[in-house]
Parts: C-alpha cells; sequence; structure tokens
C-alpha cells in the first residue's frame, strides 16, 4: 500500500550499498551502517531549503508577534474572525506556518519506510518459503544483509525479540546490548541537545506562551526519554537512523543560525549607517523640501561671475522709451535742434538706466 515509499527509500540504500560494499566489501557491517547513515543525509540533503525557509518564517513571526498578540486580545471571543485576521497578517509578512511542518512531515514516513524495509530483509517469507528480493534490493544483497554484522550484532534484529529469534539470525542478546545501549544513549543525548539548541532560540514572548512551554519540555525531556525507552523495541539500523538525524539536524542548525544572524546583524548595520547619513548634524536647523532641494544645487565659487539674466523684449522697449523724448522735443521748440538733442538725450538716459530695460514709474494716484 505504502510503496510509494518504500521503493525511493530502499533504492538510496541500495545505491550507499553499492557505493561502501564496493569500498569495503558487500558482506561488511559498517558498509550497511554507514549506507543507513547516508540515506539520512541524502533526505537532509534534501530537505536543507525547506529547513532554511522554515527557520526564516520563523524569524518573521517573531518580528510580527506583538500584533499577532493584539488580534488575540482584540478577537479574544470571536474565533472565526480571530483566524482571519491571522491569516491575512501571515500573507502580508510572506509567511506560510505549514512550511515549517515540512521538513518534519517528510521525515515521518521516511522512518517508516526504512523501519519496513529493515523488517523485510527476514530471509523467511510469512509462508516459510525463502525471500527473493526487497524492493531495490536482490537476492544477493538480501543475503549480505543477513550475513553482514556489526560488532557481532545484526541491523535488522532487535533485543526483544528473545534469544532463540536472535540465536537463529546469528547473534545474541550479549552481543545486541553492547551496541545497542551505546546508541541508545547516544540518541537520547543528541535529541535533548537538539531541542535545548532549538529552544534557546525562542523569544521571551514564545517562551510564555502556555502552549509552547508544554511543547519544549515534551522536546526536552520526553522524546529523549521514549528514544531511550523504545530502543529494545526498535532495529540497530533504526537506532542508527536515528542518532544519524539528529547529529545532522544540530549541525545544521548552527550553520543556518549562525547564516542568518550574519545577515540579520549586517542589515541592522546597513539600516543605522543610512539613518546616521539621513540625520541631522548637531547643533543644525531642519531644513524643509524645498530646502534641500536647494541645497542640493552646486554652490557658487569665489570670484565666478554673476549671472545675468536677458530681459525679454529689451530692443523694443528701448526704442519705445527713446521715442517719446525725441517728439515731446520737437513739438516745444519746432526746431531739429531739439529734436537731435532729444534723442541724444533719450539715448544717454537710456543707457544711463540700462539699456531702457527699467519700466516707466506709475503715476500716483490722487487721493479723493
Amino acid at each position: 500500500m505504502l510503496n510509494f515509499i518504500y521503493y525511493p527509500v530502499s533504492f538510496i540504500l541500495w545505491v550507499w550499498h553499492e557505493v561502501f560494499g564496493f569500498l569495503l566489501g558487500p558482506d561488511s557491517g559498517i558498509a550497511w551502517a554507514l549506507s543507513v547513515m547516508f540515506l539520512v543525509f541524502t533526505l537532509r540533503a534534501i530537505l536543507y531549503k525547506p529547513f532554511v525557509h522554515q527557520v526564516r518564517s520563523m524569524r518573521r513571526m517573531q518580528e510580527f508577534q506583538p500584533e499577532i498578540a493584539k488580534l488575540r486580545k482584540k478577537y479574544a471571543n470571536d474565533r472565526q474572525k480571530q483566524a482571519e485576521e491571522m491569516q491575512r497578517l501571515q500573507r502580508e509578512h510572506g509567511v506560510n506556518p505549514l512550511g515549517g511542518c515540512l521538513p518534519v512531515l517528510v521525515q515521518v514516513p521516511v522512518f517508516i519506510g526504512l523501519f519496513h524495509v529493515l523488517r523485510e530483509f527476514n530471509p523467511i517469507l510469512s509462508n516459510g518459503a525463502p525471500r527473493t528480493e526487497n524492493y531495490f534490493f536482490g537476492l544477493e544483497e538480501v543475503e549480505s544483509f543477513n550475513r553482514s554484522t556489526l560488532f557481532g550484532a545484526k541491523l535488522g534484529n532487535w533485543v526483544l525479540q528473545g534469544e532463540e529469534v536472535l540465536n537463529a539470525a546469528g547473534t545474541s542478546i550479549a552481543s545486541m546490548l553492547i551496541v545497542m545501549i551505546p546508541l541508545m544513549i547516544a540518541a537520547g543525548i543528541f535529541t535533548h541537545i537538539t531541542a535545548r539548541h532549538s529552544v534557546a532560540r525562542q523569544t521571551a514572548a514564545q517562551a510564555e506562551n502556555p502552549q509552547t512551554a508544554i511543547m519544549n519540555r515534551l522536546m526536552l525531556y520526553v522524546f529523549p526519554v521514549g528514544v531511550v525507552v523504545g530502543a529494545p523495541f526498535l532495529p540497530l539500523a533504526v537506532l542508527l537512523y536515528w542518532v544519524s538525524n539528529n547529529l545532522w539536524t544540530l549541525g545544521q542548525q548552527y550553520v543556518v543560525y549562525k547564516r542568518i544572524d550574519a545577515e540579520e546583524s549586517a542589515k541592522r548595520e546597513q539600516a543605522a549607517v543610512t539613518r546616521q547619513a539621513r540625520a541631522p548634524r548637531p547643533g543644525q536647523k531642519p531644513m524643509r523640501p524645498e530646502q534641500a532641494d536647494q541645497a542640493k544645487e552646486p554652490a557658487k565659487r569665489p570670484g565666478s561671475k554673476p549671472i545675468t539674466r536677458k530681459p525679454a523684449a529689451s530692443g523694443s522697449t528701448g526704442e519705445s522709451n527713446g521715442a517719446a523724448p525725441k517728439s515731446e522735443s520737437a513739438d516745444a521748440s519746432g526746431n531739429g535742434d531739439g529734436s537731435v538733442n532729444g534723442s541724444k538725450g533719450g539715448s544717454e538716459r537710456g543707457a544711463r538706466s540700462g539699456g531702457g530695460s527699467r519700466p516707466p514709474a506709475r503715476r500716483p494716484r490722487k487721493r479723493r
């Protein structure tokens, strides 16, 4: 029924066994153990980008945590409206809560698939017939897995199967315990360290949330104890899977968090520099936008000539102003000398007044 999970899991395990079996021998227990570990590493490498997206989403959710608290307080009596506003807020900030669950949700079927594939390495079928294949593994690989041992223990067996079953498989309870106990302790310790590292990244507001506090206690204490208690019920290869998964998670958290912290500190420094550049100097008066635009204009250099602007229609104005004295002097004196002197005087007055560009003075109004 779950062949769409079993076949990919068995294929990745088969590929890595071909690699390590070529280097260490196909019947080597170390080759099979490394195949299981690199099955985990392959899966986690595929899920690296979703994990980074999960961390970034958690950071963005921490930024607008006060807004979430306001919505919960505002719509405390209306759960539907509260959920709608929360979804709207998450869309505005580009946060997808389901994206953070993807790495965990994908690992669950892989764990189930690995457990099933390891159980199917049993050389005898339920009807008593010998097993000839196990998904991507043929008869030769099935026999190789059943012949291999890791320090005298079988990777596909577990302690609670009993002495008789273990002896038939080629091992014993003592040999299984020698390998199982270190793996069991390592799995519990790494589970606790990984959970502690995740809890340490939470904000004070998140830690005060009752639901978050309960989940933190489960991750810190209940899950590690559950791994230790459940170890006798699990094949040794599954314990290897658990230890490898926690080791990868711990290293990946360190690398990803360090990278994101560096990016955020660089953004904060850039924002501080920009804010400092825009801030006014000590003692400087605040400037209006139009004053700021004028300040951007190039300043005049010492000794530079002043910029003169051309007056509009200066020639026509000068001629009209100069012609008026000429006609008046001609009417007053009635001879040609007056006209010459009038024109000369008009031209001199025009020259002194800047070429006649100045308009005539307005006459004072008579008071009533």
